[in-house]
């Protein structure tokens, strides 16, 4: 096997820069896009989905559909990850998908946004979920077999750790791509109009997104890093051979917690800015480009303490830390005119900033060290399944996120009294994580680990 250079690194790194500009242009904006504020709808926003709490009375139309969607993309996750265990192409078990995904994974990004009928029609509904559940179903064709490659091309901590920080970088160099989004449509809005403008930014990211999903399949060699041993069995006996790993399991109840709260926040974080902060929407993506830089910045620090203090640690007190950012969001405000909305923008852009370089980081490292430990204890090389469990759990959590924040934000939208809620659950949610993710036992992980390097 050859060695993991860093240039091989920054080449695998690339393909995560792609997927983190899609995941982000649906993530950040379709809630935007299909449940938009007053200051939306007055900027030129049309409604293209009926709106308010329809379903059961409880959930509305776009929160049903995104729901389903990542429930959907949580129920294919097992399939595809037995899949490419099981494969037993002479390319490799992971490269081979991720090719075939790339093309399909960036066209229907931007069509979820290319709603057939212009105005309020039940078509719209049915267009939209048809191109989520195309999107998720392509999303993890193309990310399940790049997160199994994270605990299979490291042949150590250290690579691990090199591998972890630069795909960490990618992804937040791309999601902030993504939140860049209202400074390009809000340029071409005066000649395309508001919604030909989105989507014309989206069509653009999009292009350059499938670029970089493209460059490890075709720039690396999975045989000459990788020992190919399929496995057998069918996906949901691998699923479950997963959840028998006791600390997986933990680290997993602790995952879903955090990425209830991160999703609920990171839908919200528009209207935060907007409504809560009354700050212009362009002021989104300042706050988060700030947040990222000074993240980036830290990365080398996570990296170095991470040889000191343990990654639970580590990984608790960003959560406890980021409680306090949806704490200080739930009890902003702003006025327009002044800076008071501002200040609270930048306490949030500050004290997450860390807890996203640790986050960004660490949580893929420990499931790559769990899914190690665990093949050294069976015999078994479970890598993809580990990850697509995972992937499993955190859908699911978005999913319950999804419906929470969108039915939240129909309760006293114009005082923003939805969008406390929301911050505040995702408070309790956060320290909820910190709270099992303290009860991994890492020290049995890693001396496994330890004594097979040995």
């Amino acid at each position: 096997m050859k060695k993991l250079t860093s240039k091989v690194i920054w080449l695998f790194a690339i393909g995560q820069l792609g997927w983190s500009i899609l995941s982000a242009l649906v993530t950040n904006w379709i809630i935007t896009f299909y449940e938009p504020d007053m200051e939306m709808l007055k900027a030129g926003q049309t409604l293209f989905l009926p709106q308010g709490r329809v379903i059961l009375g409880v959930f509305t139309i776009l929160g049903g559909i995104y729901a389903l969607g990542r429930v959907f993309d949580a129920v294919t996750d097992p399939w595809i990850a037995n899949l490419s265990d099981r494969s037993r192409n002479p390319k490799g078990r992971r490269l081979p998908f991720m090719r075939r995904a790339a093309l399909p994974l960036a066209v229907v990004t931007v069509l979820v946004y290319c709603a057939p009928v212009n105005g309020q029609s039940p078509v719209n509904g049915i267009w939209v979920l048809a191109m989520m559940l195309l999107f998720y179903l392509f999303m993890t064709l193309y990310c399940t077999p790049y997160n199994a490659l994270i605990a299979e091309l490291p042949k150590n901590q250290e690579e691990l750790t090199r591998l972890s920080t630069a795909i960490s970088f990618t992804f937040i160099f791309g999601s902030a791509l993504g939140y860049a989004c209202p400074f390009i449509w809000g340029a071409l809005t005066p000649a395309l109009g508001r919604v030909q403008a989105i989507r014309v930014t989206f069509a653009v990211l999009a292009a350059i997104a499938f670029v970089c999903l493209l460059v490890p399949t075709f720039t690396i060699r999975e045989q000459d890093y990788v020992e190919i041993k399929p496995v057998s069995g069918n996906a949901f006996q691998s699923l479950a051979k997963t959840f028998k790993n006791r600390d997986f399991r933990i680290f997993v109840g602790s995952d879903v917690c955090y990425w209830v709260a991160v999703t609920m926040f990171q839908s919200g974080l528009n209207f935060f800015v907007t409504s809560l902060m009354k700050l212009p929407e362009t002021m989104n993506t300042v706050l988060y480009i700030g947040m990222t830089l000074i993240s980036v910045a830290l990365y080398v620090v996570v990296g170095k303490l991470s040889r000191k203090i343990t990654k639970k640690r580590m990984i608790v007190w960003a959560f406890i830390e980021f409680s306090a950012v949806y704490l200080i969001t739930a009890v902003s405000t702003g006025q327009a005119g002044t800076n008071k909305g501002m200040i609270f923008g930048i306490l949030v852009m500050v004290i997450a900033a860390p807890s996203m370089a640790i986050l960004g980081i660490l949580p893929q490292t420990v499931v790559a060290d769990i899914a190690r430990s665990d093949e050294i204890t069976t015999g078994e090389n479970h890598d993809g399944m580990f990850f697509a469990a995972r992937t499993f759990a955190m859908k699911m959590g978005q999913s319950l996120a999804a419906l929470l924040f969108t039915s939240f934000a129909t309760i006293g939208r114009s005082a923003g009294t939805g969008y406390r809620i929301a911050a505040v659950s995702s408070t309790v949610l956060c320290l909820l994580a910190a709270v099992l993710m303290s009860r991994y036992d890492e020290k049995k992980v890693m001396a496994k680990l330890q004594k097979a390097e040995r």
